[in-house]
Parts: structure tokens; sequence; C-alpha cells
């Protein structure tokens, strides 16, 4: 795990109170009549040369954050700072600008390639957009990259559809880099490929991240490839972070009950200790994101639910050094006489061996 507290290093990335709301139109007249909060106030920092992995259910959020950073979506409220400039509020010509700091690669390689070009014109057309390089300089620029991620020189004149899979993918990162970003949203990006090439992927990227000094934000339903990657992790449910912890400390001690319970089910290596192993079974069904519960949106499947959660809404907050957990449990007045609780055993009717 890399050391980021040394001096000098700082946020690269700030977020605080991050919200997307889409709106709900109904009737003949598409009345406004509701939003879907896909992400309801979400605050971090990604230290300059870190990973900040980011994990949760589907419809959780977590692609929207990525997408919003990058302003891919337009955020309903809250600021997003990269490299000291707010983005959250440029206009399209200011966001035009600064696009070379931030990029982004995608989760279904096929899909975020167009089939009509070639690679050598996938790869160049950022360098066409953003910078004033003649054809003999792109392709050079081109071909640098390509050896970057391990592609062929010999493949610049084929087309997308020619590649297999995690050839795509690594067409998808040589994009995201022709502009020298500082900042990368990884989006899923070893969701679609086999399991066999997703290690290769994902070790593509920390050679990368080593090599170009990138700062990551890395988002996927991989607990396992999250854990190697990964320096902090957030996790996150219903649009909100219910706990955002180092990776190691996070791994082996959840503190949100919605964590632990996410964690419980990443199978163990030793089969001794998987034998033994205690899965936490949520009951009922996620809410839904036009209509989240009042207070704490995990409340309705929380298995240490107490009476504050269903009428107030836990701030996250830092309990331990470099841990912030969005729970009652932790900061609540009633949670002990210190402002903190010891995070018991979930009761017995969400536990199964």
């Amino acid at each position: 795990m890399r050391d980021l507290t040394a001096a000098g290093t700082r946020p690269l990335v700030q977020v605080r109170d991050l919200k997307v709301h889409f709106p709900i139109h109904t009737g003949v007249f598409r009345r406004h009549t509701g939003d879907v909060k896909a992400v309801d106030g979400v605050s971090f920092d990604i230290m300059a040369g870190e990973t900040l992995g980011l994990v949760g259910e589907s419809g959780c959020g977590k692609s929207t954050v990525g997408r919003a950073l990058i302003r891919l979506y337009d955020p309903t409220a809250g600021s997003v700072v990269i490299d000291g400039t707010d983005i959250a509020t440029l206009d399209a010509e200011s966001l035009r600008r600064i696009r070379p700091t931030m990029q982004m690669v995608f989760q279904d390689p096929q899909a975020s390639l167009n089939p009509r070009l070639k690679l050598a014109e996938i790869i160049g057309e950022p360098l066409l957009e953003h910078t004033a390089m003649d054809a003999d300089a792109r392709l050079k620029r081109v071909h640098e990259l390509m050896d970057a991620v391990g592609l062929n020189r010999r493949f610049a004149n084929r087309f997308s559809h020619e590649f297999s899979g995690g050839q795509r993918q690594r067409i998808g990162i040589a994009r995201a880099l022709a502009l020298n970003p500082r900042f990368i949203v990884c989006d899923e990006p070893i969701a679609a490929l086999d399991v066999s090439i997703q290690a290769q992927v994902v070790n593509l990227l920390e050679d990368l991240q080593a090599q170009f000094g990138l700062t990551y934000l890395f988002i996927s339903h991989d607990l396992s490839m999250v854990r190697h990657i990964a320096d902090r992790v957030a996790v996150m449910y219903l649009g909100r972070i219910a706990e955002l912890s180092p990776r190691d400390a996070l791994y082996a001690n959840p503190l949100h009950p919605y964590a632990r319970a996410l964690l419980s089910a990443v199978p163990e290596a030793d089969p001794a200790r998987e034998a033994t192993r205690r899965r936490i079974i949520l009951k009922g069904d996620v809410p839904s994101p036009a209509n989240p519960p009042k207070g704490c949106t995990f409340c309705t499947r929380c298995p240490q639910v107490i009476d504050i959660c269903h009428s107030q809404r836990p701030v996250l907050t830092e309990v331990e050094p470099g841990r912030h957990v969005a729970c009652h449990l932790f900061n609540s007045p009633t949670a002990g006489s210190t402002g903190s609780a010891e995070v018991t055993e979930p009761n017995q009717q969400g536990v199964s061996k």
C-alpha cells in the first residue's frame, strides 16, 4: 500500500456535498413530479497519486459519481474541485480547456469505441481535438501510447471489432492517456472482461499509475480486485457514502453495518476460514432512490437499527484516524457517553453460516 501521508501530498480531487438528481416527469403535460436522487450528498478527497476504490451494489450511484466528477453529468448541487478548479460551475468553453486534466475509462470497451474509426484514429482523436499536432506528430504519440499499454504497432490500422475484449480496453486506456491527464475515473473497467484478462488490465493500470503519476477513482463490484488496487475504499449505499476507510482497515474490520454485510459476501481463499465465515444476509429490498427513507437510507434493512435512524440522517464522521462512518451507532449521543459505539455482532435474524 502506497504511503500518501508524506509532506507535499495533497488532495487532487475534493468533492463536497455532491448531488445528482434526475427529474421525473409524468402525465400528458410532463409535469415535474419528483426526482431520482442518484447521488445525494457525497463528500470525499482523493490524494494526488492515490487510488480510491468506490464499491456498492447495483444502483447505489457509483457510476453517477464518476461521471459527475468529470462533468459527463451536470451536478445538481455541490462542488467538485480538481487541481484547484471547481469544475461543477464551469461553462462549456472553460470545461473544454480543462478536459485534458481528467479522463475516463468506460465499463464496456466495445460500446465506448467508434466502430468506424481505426485504432490510430481512436487513440489520436483527443490529440486532434485538443492539440495542434500535425499528422506525423500524432502518429508518433499514438505509437508511444500503444507501446505503453502493450499493443503492437502493427495493429494501428485495424478496426475495434478486430480486437478481443482485453485489447479493446487497452485501446480505451491508451485514449484516456493521450492528453497526459492527472486524474482518471475507471468505471468498472474489468467488469466486461474474462477473469483471465482482468488481472492483466489491473496490473497495467497500476504500472501506468507508477509511470505517469496518475490518480484513480476505481469503481467496481469486484471487492477482491478493489482490495488489490485501492489505497482507500468508499462504500456507497443508495446515493450516499456509508463508510470511507483505508483499505486494510476496512477489510480487516468494517465498521458500518452495511459495509460489514457487503464484505461478509467476499469468499475466503483459506478453506478453513471459509468454512467458519459468517455471512450477513440483509432482509428486504433496496428502497427507491426516488423515495428514499427519512433519516438513514439503510434503516429499512439494517440489523442494528435504533430509533434515531428512522428520523435523523447520519453525518459522515471521522471515528478513528482516517476512518469515516455515517452511522448513528458511532456519532449518536445515545450510542454511549463518549459519542461512539462499539459495533456489536448482528442479530441472528441477519446472520447465516
